[in-house]
């Protein structure tokens, strides 16, 4: 399946059933992101990413244990916000990996969906 699509469809059904802010992950190939966004506004309440120089001066860890730990700070942050319950918009890629344990270390952080 073209990432493309599935990118597409997930935005779509995102938006389409949802009115909770979303949580979207990006993954380059030596870096994560995530942010919380306000569509209805079209604004970025919390972001955070593997590029801050909290994460940054943690080299030897593994991209498992830094998506576990960017995990936590979004929820943190979106909580501090008065964020509690938002829709997961994963994008293109499948859930496995990298990807389900930053959704799961934000669950863990206390955010639901």
């Amino acid at each position: 399946m073209n990432n493309l699509h599935r990118k597409n469809r997930t935005r779509f059904k995102i938006k389409k059933i949802s009115s909770r802010k979303r949580l979207t992950v990006f993954r380059s190939n030596h870096h994560l992101y995530a942010q919380i966004i306000n569509d209805d506004q079209g604004i970025t309440i919390a972001s955070v990413s593997s590029l801050e120089k909290s994460f940054k001066n943690k080299k030897n860890k593994s991209k498992k244990e830094l998506a576990e730990d960017l995990g936590k700070e979004i929820a943190k942050r979106s909580l501090k916000n008065g964020i509690k319950e938002v829709a997961f918009d994963k994008g293109k890629y499948k859930y496995h990996g990298i990807i389900k344990i930053l959704a799961e270390a934000a669950r863990a952080g206390g955010l639901h969906f």
